[in-house]
């Protein structure tokens, strides 16, 4: 007799992201269990077949693109698009929101951000009934890291710190999103968590700014083909931030922590949550070389009072070395030389992120209970190099 399967349908807003990526995935391959969930809905912003995606194959599956949170005909008219778009749209039992968009105005990012986020939520309220729980990702932005010099805490970084202090906390999406999803699900059936990861560690299909193991795995394949196998790699940071303590945070312990929870929620509406690779903190000196050793390369430290290559720039500097590799290998293009590429989100990470900004993990790890899973340097980072591989993205 086959299992009887839960009824339950995962939603997942942003879905071709490094997270909803992995949720999705996670899904797919059956986590926690194979009955856990019987129909997965992946909506992305641009076009993805389950094949560029790399997701199983999956009767569960629908992916829908181009569905545009913040149309022009409001809130009614999203309804309208995602009842016609959206297969069994009235059994949404679970809600993953990953979809964001960046502005540098923290006034007009906090209403989009809020905008988009209550409209997808609304909306799944009006439509289904099924409605159980919401899944939030906010970040160790909570905490204030992207204030450098002026980041508030002394780690060990705990979900009962405080909010950040003013004038920070008000140019804070993550707040004004917790705050619209307390509001909404007050006196409702439905509740909903925030998970905290720091820098994530993960493959994306499509091309992504913000994922630096893409970046990484350009740099180093590249930097392999033109200086060869065995070929040191000097560390693109700085002396002090090669030393800093951090916990990486791998996609695949993020969607599997965020799908557990959503499952089995047993603390109060809005409960937060650190989510990273493992309870030890780690510093680059330990994980460059594991991620340099990926590509036959030998990982070391900076050069005394300076910095190694920073990977946008060398990419850029070898463009046509990069078509050479593109056509040996038949990768898959669009990834250098263009405005999607790397940007500088490798060198805001490997070199501004100069102060220890670990994470407790206690929290996370007590509620997961006997289900928690960890991994560590090489579990995180191998992974995510051998989906790129298997993309077609990197030789």
């Amino acid at each position: 007799m086959p299992g009887k399967t839960s009824g339950n349908h995962a939603l997942i807003y942003g879905a071709s992201g490094i997270t909803g990526w992995a949720i999705t995935n996670q899904l797919l391959e059956g986590y926690p269990s194979p009955d856990s969930f019987s129909k997965v809905t992946a909506l992305t912003n641009r076009p993805l077949s389950a094949e560029q995606a790399l997701w199983p194959k999956s009767d569960k599956l629908q992916i829908v693109s181009g569905l545009d949170l913040l149309t022009e005909k409001g809130q009614e008219g999203l309804e309208e698009e995602m009842k016609s778009k959206v297969k069994d749209m009235e059994t949404v039992s679970h809600v993953y929101f990953f979809a964001y968009i960046m502005d540098p105005d923290p006034a007009k990012e906090i209403e989009i951000n809020v905008r988009l986020l209550e409209r997808a939520i609304k909306a799944v309220e009006h439509l289904s009934n099924a409605l159980k729980f919401v899944v939030l990702p906010t970040g160790t932005k909570a905490y204030g890291v992207h204030l450098i010099d002026k980041f508030p805490f002394t780690p060990p970084l705990s979900e009962s710190l405080p909010r950040i202090p003013e004038p920070h906390a008000s140019e804070m999406f993550y707040y004004n999103q917790c705050d619209i999803l307390n509001t909404l699900c007050a006196s409702k059936s439905w509740s909903w968590c925030e998970i905290r990861p720091d820098v994530i560690i993960g493959f994306v299909p499509n091309n992504n700014i913000y994922c630096l193991a893409q970046a990484l795995a350009l740099y180093l394949s590249l930097y392999r083909h033109i200086n060869g196998e065995g070929a040191e790699v000097q560390f693109p940071g700085t002396e002090q931030s090669y030393k800093i303590l951090s916990n990486d945070s791998a996609q695949d312990l993020i969607a599997k922590f965020s799908i557990h929870y959503s499952l089995n929620p047993t603390l109060e509406a809005g409960a937060a949550f650190n989510t990273a690779d493992n309870a030890r903190a780690s510093s680059w000196s330990e994980k460059w070389p594991v991620i340099c050793e990926f590509f036959g390369l030998k990982g070391v430290g900076p050069p005394a009072g300076g910095s190694g290559s920073q990977p946008g720039d060398y990419v850029q500097a070898h463009l046509e070395e990069w078509k050479e590799l593109e056509t040996k290998h038949g990768l898959v293009g669009g990834r250098v030389g263009n405005d999607r590429s790397f940007g500088g989100f490798p060198y805001f990470i490997m070199t501004m992120f100069n102060f220890d900004r670990h994470m407790d993990m206690g929290k996370t790890h007590k509620t997961w209970g006997k289900a928690k899973e960890e991994t560590d340097a090489k579990g995180a980072w191998w992974t995510a190099f051998e989906r790129f591989r298997r993309a077609k993205i990197i030789p």
